[in-house]
């Protein structure tokens, strides 16, 4: 039902992105890439992306820090896809430590990744939207946009701020055929939160298994891993007719974690 649609995924070179990206794709979608990564690997993972679903799948690998970078790579999707129907902000970047002992780099790095690269892909996808009279916003927050943890204090920040952007741009839109709404997912064993386990053993004096088993895991019911092909059907289905009357929405996939 999104068959010919159009869409842009930032932070799509792995991970929960890229599980987003194929299931576009795979609905029917013609995807743009963006994020970090080996050119070769990036190159390998959009040419067979391509090749397996038939769709046309390109690459911008614009710097999420960068206002104007990221205003051209909107410009580029909407140039080379031919439009851009559906929008996935993605993209994201952790660090875990004391608030008082917080690098302010780092604060600075994931505001600017997690939360601004979201407002500007949006101010300036929203024209090409609205011009089109129709739009597909899907920004992946995090059940760290409901609660909160310790050692966490950018990243929490950051997703509540995306929430309320979620919600700000749902009311402004709402009469434009464009929903704006937020996945909220629990812990998916993804790269970034591989890459912050060892930090979180550290701050909490503990072995990489135990925080997966008594930090990760011990904040959802479920006992289970959030996949990130179950992040791309949702995704998916927020994309089409049937999700219309959805927009605003804080959607946990979440094994339970915020149910309590």
């Amino acid at each position: 039902m999104i068959d010919g649609k159009r869409a842009l995924v930032t932070g799509s070179t792995s991970g929960i992105g890229l599980g987003v990206a194929t299931a576009l794709a795979e609905a029917g979608a013609d995807v743009m890439l963006n994020g970090l990564g080996d050119a070769a690997e990036i190159e390998a993972a959009r040419a067979h992306l391509a090749e397996r679903t038939g769709r046309t799948v390109l690459f911008n690998g614009a710097d999420m820090t960068d206002p104007e970078q990221i205003a051209a790579m909107v410009a580029d999707a909407q140039d080379r896809l031919g439009g851009l129907d559906i929008l996935v902000n993605n993209a994201g970047i952790q660090h875990v430590a004391p608030v008082e002992e917080f690098p302010v780099a780092k604060w600075d790095a994931i505001i600017a990744i997690n939360l601004s690269a979201a407002f500007h892909c949006i101010r300036t996808a929203l024209p090409v939207m609205k011009q089109a009279g129709f739009g597909r916003i899907v920004n992946i927050a995090s059940a760290h946009a409901l609660v909160a943890s310790p050692y966490k204090s950018a990243y929490v920040a950051a997703k509540h701020g995306l929430a309320g952007l979620t919600k700000t741009v749902a009311l402004e839109v709402a009469e434009d055929n464009i929903t704006v709404n937020a996945i909220c997912p629990g812990y998916v064993l993804t790269p970034l939160v591989e890459g912050q386990i060892p930090d979180t053993a550290k701050a909490r004096n503990m072995t990489e298994e135990q925080v997966k088993r008594d930090v990760l895991l011990a904040a959802q019911p479920s006992k289970e891993f959030v996949k990130t092909d179950q992040i791309g059907a949702l995704a998916v289905f927020l994309a089409t007719p049937a999700a219309s009357a959805i927009t605003g929405a804080m959607l946990p996939m979440d094994g339970g974690w915020t149910a309590k």
